[in-house]
């Protein structure tokens, strides 16, 4: 439609729902509370192939500015947004993904529930932020929860309402986000919540029959598949994901006009600490390879793409995923080497061509990609086949649907540079190249490694599990450190 009110919605755009509150002398009175929610729009891109065709998706301030003031028209006493988009910045723009700050903002709301970003508010990640009282718990003065990633908070706000001639209105509120679990100091983990037993009965059945499914092998690996220094290294769990992508890539090209290009593959590692803890880490031994070890190694339903760029691109590409790291002081020893705000999931492993990256250097790009520093070239030592790569080259990138149509905004995937679209989820791929070969060899080639920095070191932190294999890892010396933070271990690399 023209506009939103003008739209034939798939869904309700909104609820109303009649309730009775009671309040401090037991008296019951009405009240109508209005439940909205919002998606980024991005989920365009992401679910493509199920959408496209079939469904339009609006900016989330432009649809809130029209439907909040209709909820109210229909009575709304209280309007609560469900906005599975980030927290993001006061800033405004067209089509942000992270827009629930300046969504807070929209007259006529009054809490807002968050996610997306798999992140906890209220939390010290937002201290100082311009729209944000982490005391308060609140987002331009409303109060708000983002309640962390797989359960692992319960985000709860209370409002405090009175009720005179005008109606209903909030005089006081309050909001947190309850974990579920704490972590003590011997790195085990106690329960801060009981299970309920009728919930765990009512899938009791489905639960077995799921973890028989994901328990039956699918191959078997002669070397052991881990992740735990995915992000300081070449490593094996994300090796056979490129191979496996490439494989599959090369097939599906056969007899088109890009037969014959050479075909590089980017793949990022899924688990790799982080958010998720010193647990969250893939660790396949050698052994059976069963539907659950692939699940380990892609964590999400993403489908398989390819792109076609320039070697130029190939560079910035690997840019962009140079800002996994802090840039370092050269003949300074131990210094943190990982950016906390960089997700791992953007950090893609360009297999097929060989570099290294320059820490001295600062990233070309910000965590969210943004060109911050256009004269900086963490990528050296890039080649293709044993030589500098041709800037004006043409390459085949194999990589997700995700990547491929602009999540993370990388540069030569925007979405424009598609060349194949996969009916075949990137998993999947993974256990067919398994089942063909039978028994997989996944051993990293060591084709990227940190340039060298004499008289410099840094650290990272990883999996206290990761000492089993720290003298196996090619292409980087790494000892040990002593303890990390939140149960993590620490590693020391010189480089």
């Amino acid at each position: 439609g023209a506009g939103p009110r003008d739209d034939k919605t798939l869904l309700p755009p909104y609820v109303l729902i009649d309730r009775e509150l009671t309040d401090g002398a037991g008296a019951k009175h009405p009240i109508k509370i209005g439940l909205i929610g919002f998606v980024p729009p991005q989920v365009m891109n992401w679910d493509r192939r199920h959408l496209e065709g079939n469904v339009q998706a609006r900016d989330i301030l432009q649809t809130a500015r029209a439907y909040v003031p209709e909820m109210k028209e229909k009575g709304a006493d209280i309007i609560i947004a469900l906005s599975h988009s980030g927290i993001g910045e006061a800033r405004e723009q067209e089509g942000m993904e992270n827009a629930s700050l300046v969504l807070a903002g929209v007259d006529g709301i009054d809490a807002i529930m968050t996610g997306h970003s798999h992140l906890v508010f209220p939390s010290s990640k937002y201290d100082g932020l311009d729209g944000i009282d982490v005391a308060k718990g609140t987002l331009q003065g409303k109060p708000a929860t983002m309640g962390g990633y797989w359960g692992s908070h319960l985000g709860l706000i209370d409002l405090m309402l009175e009720r005179d001639a005008g109606g209903w209105r909030v005089v006081g509120h309050a909001a947190e986000a309850r974990p579920i679990s704490k972590r003590n100091e011997d790195r085990s983990i106690t329960a801060l919540v009981e299970s309920d037993a009728k919930v765990l009965a009512s899938v009791a059945q489905q639960h077995e029959e799921t973890l028989a499914y994901v328990r039956r092998a699918v191959g078997k690996t002669d070397a052991p598949l881990h992740s735990y220094f995915a992000l300081v290294a070449d490593d094996p769990s994300v090796q056979i994901v490129s191979i496996a992508q490439s494989w599959y890539i090369a097939q599906m090209l056969q007899g088109t006009k890009y037969e014959g290009l050479p075909i590089l593959s980017a793949a990022a590692p899924f688990k790799a600490g982080g958010r998720g803890g010193p647990e969250y880490f893939t660790d396949v031994p050698k052994g059976d390879v069963a539907i659950k070890n692939v699940s380990d190694l892609y964590l999400y339903p993403n489908t398989a793409r390819a792109v076609l760029v320039s070697g130029a691109q190939v560079k910035d590409w690997l840019e962009r995923s140079a800002g996994m790291f802090n840039q370092v002081e050269p003949g300074k020893a131990d210094q943190l080497l990982l950016n906390p705000d960089f997700p791992s999931y953007n950090f893609d492993v360009m297999d097929g061509v060989r570099y290294q990256i320059d820490l001295s250097q600062p990233s070309k790009f910000s965590s969210t990609g943004v060109l911050e520093n256009p004269e900086a070239n963490r990528i050296v030592n890039l080649t293709f086949n044993g030589a500098p790569i041709d800037p004006e080259a043409q390459f085949i990138v194999a990589t997700n649907n995700y990547r491929a149509s602009g999540g993370g905004d990388f540069p030569g995937a925007k979405g424009d540079s598609i060349v194949f679209e996969g009916p075949d989820t990137n998993r999947d791929v993974i256990v067919r190249y398994i089942v063909e070969k039978g028994t997989i060899s996944p051993r990293a080639d060591a084709n990227w490694s940190f340039a060298p920095l004499p008289g410099t070191s840094v650290l990272f932190d990883t999996g206290p599990k990761a000492s089993a294999y720290a003298g196996d890892v090619e292409g980087v010396a790494i000892s040990a450190a002593g303890e990390g933070p939140d149960g993590f271990a620490r590693f020391r690399i010189d480089l």
